[in-house]
């Protein structure tokens, strides 16, 4: 439109008419005259309002989202710290069964050799202390241990303590090569002398070269002197092998010790020794033996066994 005399006419003459119905809008309230006009507005107008709001919806919830954030971050962050609670709250318990569990089996190991124990746990494993196969316990010359005691636990033989501390003392393992035990075999009492191999089994040299052993067969310590450095009846291991050559001087075992010498944490040093030979009475009871299973064939006859009259041949 040209910028003319009317049109200026008539753009002053709109805006009149605009704020004459603006204020007797306003004049009118609720019975405002022009309030049918406003509501026909409003239906045109909705959908494309409605529709404009729909599409920055979306925005908006990500707006509150991110407002939000933070105190679901805080939530999320005291869930998670209590669920890391509660699974250090169960592995604890679960360590702890654990140890009573050894704890149990070894103070019945004692009760039943009649052995005298200080219970230790250990603390250490190495090299560290100049043995290749070692352990260190929280228990040393404060608390009774002496030097070439014997160390056991649920299980059955783990070694000689060989140095004392005030607190600590070391203890080497009964599969190091430097470690040597008197043995005798369950039942026929044979004699003969265990040695460490390592991650191994314990090498057994019989005394008697013409000892009658097979594979299963039992050992426990045969004791020392004064019970120093072993005291008799703790369990060994279990013969895993028998060297055939026989009719020698003596006799090569192979014996898989009842310790697992990589999982040792509750042990007992041995302070008093029994007052008679425990013999066999330490021993694991042994398993009972597995049924074979019997199995019945029963023939039956096929068709080619029975001719046409329906008769066998």
């Amino acid at each position: 439109m040209r910028d003319t005399k009317e049109s200026r006419l008539l753009l002053v003459l709109l805006i009149a008419i605009a704020f004459a119905l603006i204020t007797v809008d306003i004049r009118g309230g609720r019975n405002s005259p022009v309030d049918g006009a406003r509501q026909a507005a409003a239906a045109a107008f909705g959908p494309i309002e409605n529709g404009m709001s729909t599409a920055v919806d979306p925005v908006g919830n990500a707006v509150s989202a991110v407002r939000n954030s933070g105190d679901r971050h805080d939530r999320l962050a005291v869930m998670e710290k209590e669920n890391a609670a509660l699974k250090a709250k169960l592995g604890s318990d679960d360590r702890t069964r654990s140890r009573l569990n050894q704890l149990d089996k070894m103070l019945k190991v004692a009760g039943q050799g009649q052995y005298g124990i200080k219970g230790a746990q250990v603390i250490a494993i190495g090299a560290a202390q100049g043995f290749s196969w070692t352990i260190t316990i929280d228990a040393g010359a404060n608390d009774g241990i002496r030097r070439d005691m014997t160390v056991l636990n649920g299980d059955g033989l783990v070694g000689r303590v060989t140095t004392v501390g005030p607190d600590t003392a070391t203890v080497l393992l009964a599969n190091d090569p430097d470690f040597t035990v008197g043995t005798r075999m369950e039942g026929n009492d044979e004699l003969g002398f265990a040695s460490g191999q390592g991650d191994r089994p314990l090498r057994v040299e019989l005394l008697n070269g013409k000892a009658e052993v097979k594979k299963g067969d039992r050992l426990v310590t045969f004791g020392s002197q004064a019970d120093k450095p072993f005291v008799p009846g703790v369990p060994v291991g279990v013969v895993s092998r028998v060297d055939p050559s026989g009719g020698g001087l003596t006799r090569t075992l192979y014996v898989t010790p009842y310790v697992g010498f990589s999982k040792l944490d509750i042990v007992g040093v041995v302070v008093a020794g029994p007052k008679k030979d425990p013999r066999d009475e330490v021993l694991p009871a042994k398993p009972k033996p597995v049924p074979t299973p019997t199995v019945t064939v029963t023939v039956t006859p096929s068709a080619d066994d029975t001719n046409t009259d329906g008769q066998q041949q």
